[in-house]
């Protein structure tokens, strides 16, 4: 079937720029999760894929802080995500999602490059840390816009957060509602993964389990 005319492709993406004096852009991305536990060192990956924490099977090391939730691997694994750290052991700002695990070989596939040398430290999260992790965000973004009037607000958050929330879901939507103001239309849609900067002097990063909040407004 030809799926260009009716709209619908799988082979091609939809991209649209915006340019000139007369926009403004503002965006925040915060997750609301905690860490917990030992710092653990990567001592062995291959893009996405963690093989071993300091020696050993990554997914045993994985298994032992789950406990129970073991047994519902991987999909339980949306509900612990880990925090990137760099070399020293700070945070970097992004989580990474398992995806998947791996039995035989004992690896995790994350949702996203990992750094050979670095360390992960595992995160949880409650229904109230995410809805203020979503404010956050949006008060990030609002910081950067000058002007109060009409705006376009494009809210992405990750299907993880959805898992973890269940019926409350809608409180971090009225979280951003509530910072942004009645003037900013909001629009948004679930995602398994979000691209936006950190802050204002870092460039696009690949984040998962976040509320990412992008503000379009006329100057």
């Amino acid at each position: 079937m030809d799926t260009w005319q009716s709209g619908i492709s799988n082979r091609a993406i939809v991209a649209v720029g915006l340019a000139g004096d007369g926009i403004e852009v503002g965006h925040g991305s915060f997750g609301g999760w905690q860490a917990f536990g030992p710092a653990r060192k990567i001592s062995r990956c291959a893009d996405n894929i963690l093989y071993e924490f300091d020696g050993e099977p990554a997914l045993d090391v994985y298994k032992r802080y789950l406990g129970e939730y073991a047994d519902q691997l991987p999909a339980s694994g949306l509900l612990f995500p880990f925090a990137m750290l760099g070399d020293d052991q700070n945070a970097l700002g992004l989580i990474r999602t398992i995806l998947g695990i791996d039995e035989k070989s004992g690896s995790l596939t994350l949702a996203g490059e990992i750094i050979e040398g670095s360390y992960l430290k595992l995160m949880h999260a409650s229904t109230d840390a995410l809805v203020d992790g979503a404010e956050n965000a949006a008060i990030a973004a609002a910081k950067m816009c000058r002007r109060q009037g009409p705006t376009l607000a494009l809210l992405i958050s990750c299907v993880g957060r959805k898992l973890v929330m269940g019926d409350r879901t809608d409180e971090e939507i009225e979280a951003v509602a509530t910072v942004l103001g009645p003037n900013a239309v909001r629009t948004g849609f679930y995602s398994y993964g979000e691209i936006s900067p950190f802050d204002q002097s870092v460039s696009c990063k690949l984040h998962n389990q976040t509320m990412t909040v992008t503000t379009l407004a006329e100057i």
